[in-house]
């Protein structure tokens, strides 16, 4: 079923942060948390440090009403900055891949920052800065990681 989530970024302290939101809504981890030193080697990626390796690629946690917040840690070694307008997306998770591609189609018109959604190893994601400078992210998990 199609879900809409609330994505967070943050520089290094996303399990912090998500051990807080965890105590203040008094509610368990959707999955494991995620970390970069989990992720299977990509093509052309930089080697991750120790530390890197021990931030955040992906964690999630349910809080009001059916709604989850997803975050990650943003690495400095492959050019990611945190600032406002890149640290809050809006994670849709549409049934299909041509509903995510047609929804993406729109959204990315005349948008900046566009990454066309394509396969990864966990789904089919992309992403999207559109004109009104609000980031919209793309996923559809692969059929054996959804819930």
């Amino acid at each position: 079923m199609a879900r809409t989530n609330i994505y967070l970024n943050f520089q290094g302290n996303a399990e912090e942060a998500f051990n807080a939101y965890k105590s203040v809504f008094n509610t368990e981890w959707a999955a494991p948390m995620f970390r970069m030193g989990d992720m299977p080697q990509q093509e052309g990626m930089p080697a991750l440090s120790d530390k890197e390796k021990q931030m955040i690629m992906h964690v999630s946690l349910p809080i009001l009403g059916g709604t989850c917040i997803m975050g990650t840690d943003m690495l400095e070694s492959m050019g990611h900055h945190l600032k406002i307008g890149n640290n809050t997306t809006i994670s849709l998770e549409p049934d299909t891949k041509e509903e995510a591609d047609r929804i993406y189609r729109v959204l990315s018109e005349g948008g900046t920052e566009c990454v066309a959604p394509h396969d990864e190893f966990w789904g089919y994601w992309g992403v999207c800065l559109d004109r009104f400078g609000i980031r919209w992210m793309f996923n559809v998990p692969n059929q054996q990681n959804q819930a």
